[in-house]
């Protein structure tokens, strides 16, 4: 029976996708609550730009360390009974932010909160790579689009919340609304157990090991490429509103707003269109329209066309990273998650690590020049676009 034939006999949401959905509009509700939360961590704390920048380079400690054993775990035991523990271990994150009484908390709450959603991040993605190899159909960018829908939702919510209730108010509305996400989820995670599990001997002996696989680390310097200025929006786009354009809170909230709900779009739409014309083109378009996006919201002579960019950017960024991951998730040679975990590693390293040094040259030359600078990085994904062909299913 052919992929197309098994996909046209399965429900739109069978049980294990609704659940994986929402394990990512979980995470991506927790990371776009952040959002609005900078300005104000900031401010409590007293930090400046540079020291913003440090603080986050902690949130991208975390993930770094949690992601590799992440990986290992899901290599010999699969993302299911993980992914149970971590859907509930994620939500409290924004409690402890808000509980941080100095400079020392504060970095420990941030690597705790960059531990939870890298670490949530690789199993939820190997997850979806296992649901897409089950039901022979493509997901992810629309498992992504669940992410950037919570991203959108949590960064429009949080502001408002911020400003109306405060910052307690704000950390149990968002620890309470990720919780009842998770609790959804938890009973319906598709059981990747023995039968996506690597075997030892994969493990030991795969056909191309990983470090020696440069096609695979050109694929990780793509999704570096392509997350990093994911992360410059999510982590600078709201103080880069209120420090240039005088904007509030709510207001503030919308940039990255704008962004995810755009990429939300693209990505529900991702997966029929990288179907419709290849996973090549899709990322070479995608990668034009991130490139306009910021070269817009760079130069942008007020909030509004800021704002505007950021969606530009959104509708290009979108498809970018969900195409690479299930390129290396599907790449031959490799033990199951192998791939995954590798590119994710490179992808978080952009999206956590690259905004930390962001804060060093804002202080210096502005966050426009950052919105307009971050686009050379992006040639890389251009130069590595073929690798994309991986992504498209053979029936």
């Amino acid at each position: 029976m052919s992929s197309t034939d098994l996909s046209r006999r399965l429900p739109l949401f069978t049980r294990e996708r609704l659940a994986v959905a929402l394990i990512f509009l979980q995470v991506g509700y927790i990371a776009g609550n952040w959002a609005p939360k900078v300005p104000e961590f900031a401010a409590r704390l007293k930090l400046t730009e540079s020291a913003v920048g440090l603080m986050v380079f902690f949130l991208g400690l975390g993930s770094i360390v949690a992601m590799p054993l992440v990986g290992w775990w899901v290599s010999r035991h699969g993302s299911h009974g993980l992914l149970r523990v971590l859907v509930l271990a994620s939500a409290p994150v924004f409690i402890l932010i808000n509980w941080a009484p100095d400079v020392i908390t504060g970095a420990l709450a941030l690597a705790i909160f960059g531990a939870m959603i890298g670490g949530t991040d690789v199993a939820m993605n190997a997850n979806a790579v296992e649901i897409e190899r089950h039901e022979r159909r493509a997901i992810m960018s629309s498992c992504h689009g669940f992410w950037s829908l919570g991203a959108f939702l949590g960064a429009a919510t949080g502001g408002v919340v911020i400003d109306l209730g405060g910052n307690a108010a704000h950390a149990i509305v968002a620890t309470l609304s990720a919780l009842a996400l998770g609790l959804l989820a938890r009973p319906r995670i598709f059981p990747d157990g023995p039968s996506a599990v690597t075997t030892v001997q994969e493990i030991a002996a795969p056909t191309t090991l990983p470090f020696r696989n440069a096609a695979l680390w050109l694929m990780g310097l793509m999704c570096l490429a392509g997350m990093a200025p994911e992360g410059a929006i999510l982590d600078w786009s709201a103080l880069y509103l209120r420090s240039d354009f005088g904007a509030d809170a709510a207001l503030s909230g919308i940039a990255f707003g704008a962004f995810a709900a755009a990429m939300a779009v693209m990505r529900f739409a991702g997966d029929a269109i990288r179907d419709r014309f290849g996973a090549v083109n899709t990322v070479r378009v995608s990668l034009a329209l991130t490139i306009a996006g910021l070269l817009i919201a760079g130069s942008a002579p007020g909030a509004v066309v800021a704002v505007a960019g950021f969606a530009v950017a959104g509708l290009g960024i979108a498809n970018l990273v969900p195409v690479v991951f299930s390129a290396a998730g599907a790449m031959p040679g490799l033990g199951k998650g192998v791939g995954i975990s590798f590119v994710t590693f490179f992808g978080y390293s952009g999206l956590l690590f690259v905004p930390s040094l962001i804060g060093f040259v804002a202080e210096h030359f502005g966050l426009a020049i950052v919105y307009v600078g971050i686009c050379i990085p992006l040639l890389v994904v251009l130069a590595g676009s073929r690798l994309a062909r991986y992504a498209d299913r053979e029936d």
